[in-house]
Parts: C-alpha cells; sequence; structure tokens
C-alpha cells in the first residue's frame, strides 16, 4: 500500500487514529508500534511483488520465527509454561508471556493483513494458528514433548488438514481413514485446500476411525508426518487468491503413523476441531476486515486524485456515496471485531466454546461479505485500472480475487449464517425450559 494512503479516511481502526478506545491498554499500543515496524519492513513492503510472482522467499518463516512473531497466532492465553521451558519470557513490545490477550492476537491479525493480500501473511501464519492448538490443548504429554518445542520456535512446521474434495464445512461426513493395525495408524484418502500443506512438516490431520457412517462421532485428529514421508504425495494447487499460501491437494496412501501420534482421544476429534473455531474465525475475521479496510482507502486516496469530467472523481457526489456506504458497514464491522475479541479475552475458554459460537460464526461471514462490497466499490472506483493486474489499481484487483477465498474457508458463508441461528435458538430454548423448571419449583 503506498506510504501516502496510510492517512486517508479508513486507512486504519480509529483507536490508531486518535480515537479514545475502552479496549486497549499500553501494552497493546506497545505491541503494535513493534508488530507494525516488523510487519511493514519483513512483509509488507515486498507482499504485493511476492503475490505477483507466486512465491514467498524461502527463509520468510525463519525470519519470523527468528524475531518472536509466529507465536502472536496462538489463541490466547499463550501457552506460558511451554514458552518459559524455550525461554520465552516476553512477547513483541517487551508484553509478558502471562498478559498477552486475545486483543494482542487481533492487533497481530490486523497488522499482517495491511498490504491487503491474505497469501503472503497466510504463508506464515496459518499452520501455526490453526495446526498448534489442538496439540497444546489436547494431546498427551508425550506427544508434545515430541513436537511441540521445534514447532513453537519454528524449526519445524505444521499445518491443520480437514478438508477433503467431498467435505468442507461438512467435517463430519470426511472419508479419509485411519485404520488401526498393531501399534501403527494406516491412513488412507485425500485431503483438499490445505493451506501451509506444501511447506509443513506435520499435519493435525482429521481422520475417520470409526465406522463408516459414525458421522462426527467417528472422527480423530492424528499428528501425521508429511514431509518424505512414505505414501504421502503433495502438489500445489492453483487458486484464484492467496497464491503464496502453499495451498495443496494431499494423497494418503498406506500411511503408517505411530499410534502414539493420535490427539487426545479415539474419537473425540470432532470436538476438539470444533473447539478451535472460534480463534480460527475471530482470526480470519480480522483479516478479512483489514482487506476490506484497505481496498476502502486505497480507493479513497485514488478518487483524491484522479479527474474525470474536469473534477476529481472525490468532488463526484456518486462517488462519494459510494465511499460513505462501503465506509458504514467498514466501521461497524471492525467495532463488532474489536467488541468480539474482548468478549473473547475475559471468558472462559469453555464459556466462550458454549456462548459465542454462533456470534463467530456471523462475525466471520458477515466480514467477508464487507470484504466483497468494499473490494467490488473499489474495483468500481479503480475503473480500468481496477481490472488490471499491473499498475495503480494492482490492490484493488488483487483483493477482489481474494474476495471467494475469505467466504468459503473457515466454513462457508451460508453454513456459518444457518450454524449461528441454530445455535441461538439451541440456547434458547435450553434457557427457556431451565427458568420454566425453576418456576415450577
Amino acid at each position: 500500500m503506498p506510504p501516502a494512503v496510510h492517512q486517508v479516511p479508513f486507512a486504519d481502526p480509529p483507536w490508531l487514529r486518535g480515537a479514545p478506545s475502552p479496549y486497549f491498554n499500553a501494552s497493546h499500543r506497545r505491541f503494535q508500534a513493534a508488530c507494525r515496524a516488523f510487519v511493514d519492513e519483513n512483509l509488507n513492503k515486498n507482499a504485493l511483488d511476492w503475490e505477483t510472482a507466486e512465491e514467498v522467499p524461502s527463509d520468510l518463516f525463519e525470519v519470523f520465527a527468528k524475531g518472536n512473531f509466529i507465536l502472536p497466532s496462538l489463541p490466547a492465553p499463550l501457552p506460558v509454561e511451554w514458552l518459559r521451558k524455550l525461554g520465552i519470557t516476553h512477547m513483541p513490545g517487551q508484553v509478558p508471556v502471562e498478559e498477552w490477550d486475545t486483543l494482542h492476537t487481533m492487533i497481530y491479525a490486523d497488522e499482517m493483513s495491511r498490504s491487503g493480500l491474505a497469501g503472503p501473511p497466510g504463508s506464515i501464519t496459518t499452520g501455526v494458528a490453526f495446526g498448534i492448538p489442538p496439540l497444546l490443548h489436547y494431546a498427551e504429554p508425550q506427544l508434545q514433548e515430541r513436537f511441540l518445542p521445534d514447532l513453537l520456535v519454528g524449526r519445524k512446521r505444521i499445518c491443520i488438514a480437514i478438508t477433503e474434495p467431498d467435505a468442507g464445512s461438512d467435517v463430519a461426513n470426511i472419508t479419509t481413514t485411519a485404520k488401526l493395525s498393531g501399534n501403527e495408524y494406516i491412513i488412507n484418502g485425500t485431503k483438499k485446500w490445505i493451506t501451509n500443506g506444501m511447506m509443513a512438516d506435520y499435519a493435525s490431520m482429521a481422520v475417520r476411525t470409526g465406522e463408516e457412517n459414525s458421522g462426527g462421532k467417528g472422527i480423530s485428529l492424528i499428528l501425521v508426518p508429511l514431509k518424505d514421508h512414505p505414501g504421502v504425495t503433495r502438489r500445489r494447487l492453483k487458486v484464484a487468491g492467496q497464491i503464496v499460501a502453499g495451498t495443496s491437494f494431499i494423497e494418503l496412501d498406506d500411511v503408517r503413523v505411530p499410534r502414539e501420534n493420535l490427539i487426545g482421544r479415539e474419537n473425540e476429534g470432532m470436538k476438539y476441531i470444533m473447539h478451535n473455531f472460534n480463534h480460527e474465525r475471530m482470526f480470519i475475521s480480522v483479516g478479512v476486515t483489514r482487506q476490506a479496510r484497505v481496498a476502502l482507502s486505497s480507493a479513497f486516496a485514488y478518487c483524491l486524485q484522479r479527474k474525470a469530467f474536469n473534477k476529481t472523481l472525490i468532488e463526484q457526489p456518486v462517488v462519494r456515496h459510494r465511499l460513505a456506504k462501503c465506509g458504514a458497514i467498514l466501521e461497524s464491522q471492525w467495532s463488532w471485531v474489536e467488541s468480539f475479541a474482548y468478549q473473547l479475552s475475559k471468558m472462559p475458554k469453555e464459556t466462550a466454546d458454549q456462548e459465542l459460537g454462533g456470534l463467530t460464526a456471523l462475525c466471520k461471514a458477515n466480514a467477508g461479505i464487507v470484504l466483497d462490497e468494499c473490494a467490488r466499490c473499489a474495483v468500481l472506483l479503480f475503473g480500468g485500472n481496477g481490472y488490471t493486474r499491473t499498475g495503480k489499481g494492482e490492490i484493488a484487483e488483487k483483493i477482489y480475487r481474494e474476495v471467494p477465498g475469505a467466504r468459503i474457508p473457515g466454513g462457508s458463508e451460508d453454513v456459518l449464517l444457518d450454524l449461528a441461528v441454530r445455535q441461538w435458538t439451541k440456547q434458547f430454548r435450553a434457557q427457556l425450559a431451565k427458568e420454566t423448571t425453576q418456576a415450577k419449583i
């Protein structure tokens, strides 16, 4: 994003433009300043070029790991005991690991997306954010001891592998099987659209250990070696956007994995997957909202200088109307994201998993809707430049191609909208039944 764009309306959220906020304290502001400096220097200034070249530098992840900028991808609170074992006592900005909360995580997700693209940051964050948490929360100590040290400091990489060619949001119907044979699982099947799959050494993989028609009750999570492992074949998928994030197709042909690589208990994987969704959808919501911000602020900056019909575009009422409508939904979405992150930071995980699932789903779905509106607005205001892959409108064209990548992964939009209403209905009926029972007593 050109430096001038940082100063135009909508370029940054209100709390970074001087508006008072009840959410952010001194540690949040220290971390934000440290994060912006590091991410701008090591990611954002080259992100457009890397996405165009369809490749990030091979040492990019290592650079972020050495700078202690992969751990912010993890859900809050951080695994303090593990980090202290590894000699990590503070996060960037001199934030003690014990003080890290979901608002710090939100700031990180926002700053990582300031290029406007999801691919370059996704090449760094996705595996850490979504592949490590099942190990942290559910794995046996022996499994954690074997793998967490290398994963937490970035010596090894991981991905989350759930989606299959015929089972995306419909997780309960995955068909990849893991059959127990002695002290090994033998895994057969395919995984598709696996972000970071091309770079990862391991996958936290959803497999069917139950009977064929066991649905969600027959799913387990297993840590599966990927790199140079017999029976594992990976190939890169060329998708419309997020090109450099290493999206992959993984084939598993009689892949043998030690029984000890089971994460948690057999056939309880669906529960583990569901409990990771609040963090995943919050992380996605923040990044997607920032992409919408980049699209809109870039268009605003363009309209300030582009002349047509003897005046700048910003002097045209119809142009101002488009910008205003998108600005309204953008800042409303951001306020929602802030509120949601604050709620997550103040609630125990068990309570948040139970009470905020519907809200998480709706917030993530709406982020994609807002991005769609802002990206289309940007392309239209850039005109021909917004339809061209290079030049003044390059950022608008690239963001527009990433809209489906915001509305489909992490739970497709229609599935999430339906999920939210079903969960709220279930909670309402349960509360009503409870109150009715208490009234009788």
